[in-house]
């Protein structure tokens, strides 16, 4: 097995995969051998997403905090490709709002997109996963869930906490069926979206409290998720990765 036919065979989901993160995940898969089916709200970027990775990709509309909707995209992925190996939980929002000023709705729109939308996937793909032999899921966390956000909003902090716990119970009720369960723990990422809204002045702060001293770059992520989809992380569950350019080392 080299890095280029990794994954060679294996049909992967991805949400939130019409840019940022998972997009670096869905190239960085679909170049291991995968095949990507491209899952986002944007159905035009994902679109776009799939059509740039070529063969082996195709774009679905999904809400991944409405269960019909999960559950229609894992049927139509098992339709067409056979089954599902591998799920990228990526699919996440964030606002930055103290507690003081954030109302119920706000709370509960992120807590269903980037927490309930992890169960919901979850629980849809296992039994094809099952009935293949196994398969791999790898949920995005955040830095923040190590040590509190700084900027972002304490729904998302607590979310992305979550997945990390979540993970950890997975890895334990799955390891029996060959499925393994990790997270990664990213750092600050420079997408279209960091770079649209965060200011310079912030930046530069964030940049100098790095070690590496600068901000990961979307494809540094995606290759390490990617990893934890393969065999090559045959013996690792229940992880959560840290990729933050030593920004916290816990």
């Amino acid at each position: 097995m080299t890095l280029n036919d990794a994954l060679n065979g294996k049909v992967a989901i991805v949400t939130g995969a019409a840019r940022g993160i998972g997009k670096a995940a869905a190239e960085a898969m679909h170049t291991r051998g995968a095949t990507i089916v491209v899952a986002d709200l944007d159905i035009e970027m994902a679109i776009q997403t799939a059509e740039a990775l070529g063969e082996r990709a195709y774009a679905i509309r999904t809400d991944v905090a409405k269960s019909e909707e999960v559950r229609r995209m894992v049927e139509d992925s098992v339709s067409r490709l056979g089954g599902v190996d591998i799920l990228v939980n990526n699919a996440g929002v964030d606002k930055a709002i103290p507690i003081l000023d954030m109302g119920e709705e706000e709370w509960d729109r992120v807590i269903n997109i980037n927490l309930k939308s992890v169960f919901l996937c979850t629980k849809a793909v296992l039994p094809s996963m099952i009935a293949r032999g196994g398969g791999s899921i790898v949920s995005t966390s955040s830095i923040v869930a190590r040590q509190g956000a700084m900027n972002g909003g304490i729904h998302y902090a607590t979310s992305k906490g979550g997945i990390i716990a979540f993970t950890k119970t997975l890895a334990r009720q799955m390891a029996a069926h060959s499925i393994r369960a990790n997270a990664i723990a990213p750092g600050v990422v420079d997408t279209d979206l960091i770079r649209e809204h965060m200011p310079t002045e912030m930046r530069a702060k964030i940049e100098a409290a790095i070690p590496k001293g600068r901000l990961a770059n979307a494809n540094e992520i995606g290759a390490v998720i990617a990893f934890l989809a393969s065999d090559a992380a045959s013996y690792v569950t229940g992880a959560t990765v840290d990729v933050n350019g030593g920004f916290w080392i816990g």
